[in-house]
């Protein structure tokens, strides 16, 4: 799925409408974001996390340097910053990642191999566009998969193509 977003606030609505979509499952799967420095990777993190109960005592900001912050909503989301990792994973995120009660995010998730990924994630790739962002969201496993067709209608207002 393709979807165009037009300026910087519809970066953080896309967040906040998956936050409310994901924070309804028994069992979210992540969300793997790759993009250039810039292009809106921790801004969706942020409208992610505001949609959620519990953002008023969440601070979201890159963890650039501690490589994951954890926030306190319902459910928790653990935000990673993968851009200095290179090749495995942290313990941090392969334990996370396992954990059912818990929406990973991460950044920069193509510095970590394939066999460290979660089984079922959503991978969001920024894509330079002449004004804007363009977003591509693909699953990773069955049934991200399923979930990505079923949460699509949600998505129809910044839906560009396929």
């Amino acid at each position: 799925m393709r979807l165009l977003l037009p300026a910087p606030d519809d970066t953080a609505a896309l967040g906040a409408a998956l936050g409310r979509l994901l924070a309804a499952l028994p069992a979210p799967p992540a969300l793997l974001l790759s993009g250039p420095l810039g292009a809106g990777k921790t801004s969706l993190v942020r409208g992610l996390v505001a949609a959620l109960p519990g953002a008023a005592e969440a601070e979201v900001a890159s963890p650039s340097f501690n490589i994951v912050n954890i926030y306190p909503t319902r459910p928790r989301v653990a935000h990673f910053d993968l851009y200095r990792t290179q090749g495995a994973a942290p313990e941090e995120f392969l334990e996370l990642a396992d954990d059912p009660a818990c929406l990973v995010v991460a950044e920069w998730a193509e510095n970590i191999l394939r066999s460290d990924l979660p089984e079922e994630a959503f991978w969001l790739v920024w894509e330079p566009v002449p004004s804007g962002r363009a977003l591509k969201i693909s699953a990773w496993g069955k049934a991200a998969a399923a979930l990505l067709a079923e949460l699509a209608p949600a998505l129809t207002q910044w839906k560009q193509g396929s």
